[in-house]
Formats: structure tokens, C-alpha cells, sequence
């Protein structure tokens, strides 16, 4: 979200990132074009270009290009279309690389090892930095694609407000967008095997993603003091230079951009298109205003909630998805569920109707999108409901190109 985004209250527009990898048209092997891409567009290797309500930037990696909002969107539905418009532009753009974009938070056969290639243009002096440090050429570094939302508050009350929920809808995201479950051309037993990268990535300084959740936090001062203090202590001694600041380390699984009035969550995968994109963004930004409303429980009882409660159910859910058996009694009462036990199909079924009730107008146009991610899985299942757990490469390109088929076309991938 731009600077603009400081005078925006709770839910009044929202701002969208999303990432999708460049990739030969004939094999879809990984093409670090993107610096090539945006020559094309600025006349001269730079990082930006606006599209007008659509902007394109590069990434850390160079066959990966993001585009986003240029300023908050107010209409999920619009802004997925104008992101099908861009994607169908940005594609016929490719043609004369023989590239295409394609889908999905991790290219399944990928060797980072040996493909990656960093972005050398603008700002790079950031990206060598964080590669001296943490090794960049792995999978959760430069193999990965993921959706940001960003979500406006202005002051310190609007703040803790929207992190408390934030906190709580955290542990269940996975089971409604993972798109990551193949990485090296095999199953990897995960569903959401990019958030399992994720939090492991920075191991060697484990102030910068804690649990991924982050702690209750109820104002500026105290985020400085509890997020950003330890990071900038734990990153000293790596960055004599001082290159990268705080702002940009924290990894957790949402943070706060003050700078921008806004909370960006970051755990959310990409999916096959930006209808389904803006569904799943679309439902998470109303529960997330439910909470806020204190449609289920108030305030108070949002901020009780323990870190590692919340981390156990995250991890579950990143394995399993949808098939994640939540038997947190505590945590399903949170969303009015009086069962024992029971899965997050269920939970979020559940809550997808409640929604339909409460923010008709902003839910009905995803309804479609929604069903077919509750009915049939997340994008994550769906692959491998159609692949199986063994399968030959050449299923594999099939089904990939089939998703790439389904990001030109803005068309959900279904079973």
C-alpha cells in the first residue's frame, strides 16, 4: 500500500501483491527474464512499472515478477479483473522470450541450487546481503510465490485491534491456500511445503520469524520494543554495514508497516488465478472483520491467546490443509464451533457461511471460487488429488501447464 494508505481506517480499501514465476513456454523451466521484462516496459533496467491501477516490480529472485495494487483497491472483484488484464498483457509481452507466467507458491521441479539467480539491478546491494547471510539459493528463498494483503489502521487502537485477529485467522490460512505440496518432482508429504521452508529459512537468527505467529502487540511503541528492538540486536553482528534494517527483516507471519498504516499478511500461497486469489482474500478480510466487530469473541479474550496455542494448530494445518484435525476445543469456540474436534474443511465452511450472511455484498461474488476451495480442497489438494503421491514428469508438465492455462484464462483449476 502506498503512503496514502496512512489516512485509510479499518477495512476501508485494501492493497494486493501477488507473485508468479517466469517460465520457458515449451518446458516450463524457471526464465530469469524478469529484469528483461521491465527494461521492456521503463526503457531501462529499473523496479517498477505502473500500470496504472496495476503496478509490476521485480522480486528477489529474476524469474519471479510480482504485481499489485497501485493504490488500495475498495472492490476485490474489480481488482481481480484488472489483475487477469495484466497478467493476459505481461504474457504476450513474454511471447518473444518463448515465457509465459505460471501459478502456484513453489515451481515443482526447480533445483534452486543450481538455477537461481538473483536480482542484479536496483537495490541489489539488499538482496546480496541477505544472500551473504542466509544463503538465498534454497527452496523458501528463491522458490517460492505468495499472495500479500495488506489491511489499513490508523492509530494505536485500530491497531491492536487488527493484529489480535489477525493472530487468531493466522493458524487456519494454510487450509484455505496452500498451492505448494510438490517441490524437486516428487510429493513433499506437505501441503504447504513453502510455509514449512518458511519458518526455517532464517534459523541462524530466529528473532526475525519467532513463531510466525507474533506475540499480542497493542501499539507502536510496544512492536518497536518487543519485535523490532531484538531484531535489530540479533542482525548486528551479521550487518556490519548496515544495510538491512528491521523494517524489512521481520518474517513473521503478518507485520506491521507502520510507515504505511497497514498490516501485510504474508503466509497466504498464490493460487491459480486471481479470482481465486481475491476469494480467498476476500474471506480472510472478512473474518478478519467479524472479529474486529466482535462477531465472535471480544477484544479482551483476542489478546489471552497464547503464541504457541496458536503455533500448534499453524503447524498441523501447514502439513495437512484441510485435513488438519483442529481438537483445540478453545480455539474452535472462537468461531462459534461447539464440537470437540473436527477439521478445517469444516471450520471454514462454517465460517464461509456465516460470512455470506454478515458481508453479503463483499462475499457474493467470490461464492463460486469459495465452493469449489471448500468442496474440492485447497489448490494444493486438488494437484494432488489429480496426481497422485507417484507420478511420472510427465503428469507433472500436464497438469502444470493446465494451471498455467488456468492463470491466462483467470479460470479455477477443478476436478
Amino acid at each position: 500500500m502506498n503512503k496514502n494508505a496512512t489516512s485509510l481506517h479499518l477495512f476501508q480499501a485494501f492493497g494486493v501483491e501477488l507473485e508468479y514465476m517466469i517460465v520457458d513456454r515449451d518446458t516450463l523451466h524457471i526464465k530469469p527474464i524478469a529484469d528483461e521484462l521491465l527494461k521492456d516496459m521503463l526503457g531501462a533496467y529499473g523496479n517498477d512499472y505502473v500500470n496504472q491501477e496495476i503496478s509490476w516490480s521485480n522480486e528477489l529472485v529474476s524469474h519471479v515478477i510480482e504485481i499489485k495494487s497501485t493504490p488500495p483497491t475498495k472492490d476485490m472483484y474489480v481488482q481481480a479483473q484488472q489483475f487477469a488484464a495484466n497478467i493476459k498483457e505481461i504474457n504476450q509481452r513474454l511471447e518473444k522470450y518463448n515465457a509465459r507466467l505460471m501459478p502456484t507458491a513453489a515451481h515443482p521441479w526447480m533445483d534452486p541450487h543450481k538455477e537461481t539467480v538473483l536480482w542484479k539491478h536496483d537495490n541489489h546491494d539488499i538482496y546480496d546481503a541477505y544472500n551473504r547471510i542466509f544463503d538465498c539459493k534454497g527452496h523458501g528463498w528463491s522458490n517460492l510465490q505468495s499472495t500479500h494483503l495488506n489491511l489499513p489502521f490508523s492509530g494505536d487502537n485500530e491497531f491492536a485491534r487488527l493484529h489480535a485477529a489477525i493472530r487468531l485467522v493466522l493458524p487456519i490460512i494454510p487450509a484455505l491456500a496452500a498451492s505448494s505440496p510438490i517441490l524437486e518432482g516428487t510429493f513433499s508429504g506437505v501441503m504447504d511445503k513453502r510455509l514449512d521452508y518458511y519458518e526455517k529459512n532464517q534459523q541462524a537468527i530466529p528473532q526475525l520469524t519467532g513463531r510466525v505467529i507474533p506475540d499480542t502487540v497493542n501499539s507502536q511503541e510496544e512492536y518497536q520494543r518487543i519485535i523490532y528492538d531484538p531484531i535489530a540486536k540479533a542482525i548486528a553482528p551479521h550487518d556490519p554495514d548496515k544495510i538491512l534494517e528491521p523494517l524489512w527483516l521481520n518474517s513473521r507471519g503478518a507485520i506491521a508497516r507502520f510507515e504505511r498504516g497497514a498490516i501485510e499478511i504474508r503466509i497466504i500461497d498464490i493460487q491459480e488465478c486471481p479470482e481465486a486469489d481475491l476469494a480467498v482474500l476476500t474471506a480472510i478480510a472478512c473474518l478478519l472483520r467479524a472479529l474486529v466487530e466482535d462477531k465472535y469473541e471480544d477484544f479482551e479474550e483476542q489478546t489471552l491467546w497464547d503464541t504457541n496455542e496458536l503455533y500448534d494448530v499453524y503447524k498441523d494445518v501447514v502439513k495437512n490443509a484441510q485435513g488438519a484435525l483442529i481438537t483445540n476445543r478453545g480455539y474452535l469456540q472462537v468461531f462459534g464451533i461447539e464440537e470437540h474436534s473436527t477439521d478445517t474443511q469444516y471450520i471454514w465452511r462454517h465460517i464461509i457461511q456465516q460470512l455470506m450472511v454478515w458481508y453479503p455484498d463483499e462475499m457474493t461474488p467470490f461464492v463460486e471460487n469459495l465452493n469449489i476451495i471448500i468442496e474440492q480442497g485447497t489448490l494444493s489438494q486438488r494437484i494432488i488429488k489429480t496426481l497422485g503421491t507417484d507420478f511420472p514428469p510427465e503428469d507433472l508438465q500436464q497438469t502444470y501447464r493446465q494451471l498455467c492455462h488456468c492463470l491466462e484464462n483467470n479460470t479455477m483449476f477443478v476436478l
